[in-house]
Formats: structure tokens, C-alpha cells, sequence
């Protein structure tokens, strides 16, 4: 089995596991979970497709499986599913076992706009990165809806959820970018971000996993 393979069979264990425990019932979220997870595969899917295509970033043979589909290894495929089921498995956790989490929260909830503020003065000074630009572009756009269309009341229960889940997200992406190994599993065209890393993750990675998380959680509450 290769090491991106046990990451991901690490990741989803305990989640998965603790899906039938009674208070938290994520069982009962599967039906709307599972179209936002699978509507999130689609979009990254393809990004993460092109992006190998155009050599933003690229695959490590030694720490994958040869099998690849659409130019990615089969893990990577895996991460659309494990990782975003154990992200929206900690919000879950947190409505359940903080039943004031599930107050209805004021419509405007400030951290979206410093976000998508931070997001839009950044954006101009790396027209040239392209996983910057079309990482930022996406986040700013969802963002930029919840904020403006929706009003989710959850919203304070997602950046908590986000903020808690960073801490499996830099454990499993750093080893993933070669902080544990010789040679990262994942690498990066240093012309495409910006180079600034927490450790070894590219900045930009923090903005994906927030439209990562993000994403199946609206579709999932939004189905409900």
C-alpha cells in the first residue's frame, strides 16, 4: 500500500467509525453529504486534472499507485471522498455536542467578509500564479454568495469547524508535501504560488481546504 494510500485509509477510520454514534447520527447527513461531496469532486476534480496538465503540481511515483485516472493517481481520487467526509464529520460533531451552535447566529457574519477582503487585495499581486488566482477566485465566489444570497445561520458553526479541522489538515498535508519524507508526495511548481508555506504547505492550500469544507457543507445543510 502506498503512504498517500494509508493517509487516506488513516483519515477516514475514525470518522467513519464514529458515524453511528448515537448523539451525532452522521448517518443521518449521509444522503445530502454525499451530493456535496460529489459535486465538490467534480469541480476539483477537474481543476486538479488541468492543473497536473499544466504542471502546477504533480505526483511523487515512489509514494503512489501506478493506476491513474484523468492523469491522477487513484489516491488522489480517494482524497475527494475521505477528506471532505472527515471535515464535515467534525462540523457535525460540533452542532451536535454544542446544541448552541445550532441557534440561528446573526446573518452577517464578519470573518466572511475580512476573508473575502484579505482574498480580493491579495488576488491583484499574483495575477501571474495560477494556482493562486483560480484557488482564490473560487473561495472569493462562494464566499462572496453565502455572504451576500444566502445568509446561512451555520456560518459560525463552519469557521469553528474550520478552524479545528486545520489541525488533521496540517498533519496529513504536510506529509504529503515532504515534511516527513525525502521528497514530497505532492509537489509544487514554485511559479504557480506564491512560496509562502506553513512548514511545507503552500499558503494557498489554507484557502482550498476552507472551499473544500465549505462547499459540501452548504449543499448538505442547503438539502436538508
Amino acid at each position: 500500500m502506498s503512504l498517500y494510500a494509508w493517509l487516506m485509509l488513516a483519515s477516514i477510520v475514525g470518522p467513519l467509525a464514529l458515524s453511528f454514534d448515537q448523539k451525532v447520527a452522521f448517518y443521518k447527513y449521509w444522503k445530502g453529504l454525499f451530493i456535496g461531496i460529489a459535486i465538490n469532486a467534480l469541480l476539483f476534480i477537474f481543476w486538479d486534472s488541468w492543473f497536473v496538465k499544466q504542471g502546477v503540481w504533480g505526483f511523487n511515483q515512489d509514494y503512489v499507485w501506478n493506476t491513474r485516472w484523468a492523469r491522477l493517481p487513484i489516491e488522489e481520487w480517494s482524497f475527494f471522498v475521505v477528506v471532505p467526509y472527515a471535515s464535515v464529520f467534525i462540523y457535525a460533531c460540533l452542532r451536535a455536542y454544542f446544541p448552541s451552535l445550532k441557534q440561528n447566529a446573526p446573518k452577517i457574519n464578519y470573518w466572511n467578509y475580512v476573508v473575502i477582503a484579505v482574498l480580493l487585495i491579495a488576488l491583484p499581486f499574483f495575477t501571474d500564479r495560477l494556482y493562486t488566482v483560480v484557488n482564490f477566485i473560487i473561495a472569493i465566489l462562494l464566499l462572496s454568495y453565502l455572504t451576500f444570497k444566502e445568509k446561512p445561520v451555520w456560518m459560525k458553526s463552519f469557521w469553528i469547524a474550520y478552524c479545528i479541522h486545520l489541525i488533521p489538515f496540517i498533519l496529513i498535508n504536510g506529509v504529503l508535501t515532504g515534511a516527513v519524507t525525502s521528497s514530497p508526495v505532492v509537489w509544487y511548481s514554485a511559479e504557480e504560488i506564491i512560496g509562502t508555506r506553513f512548514i511545507t504547505i503552500p499558503i494557498e492550500d489554507f484557502v482550498y481546504a476552507l472551499t473544500g469544507l465549505l462547499l459540501p457543507i452548504y449543499i448538505m445543510e442547503r438539502l436538508k
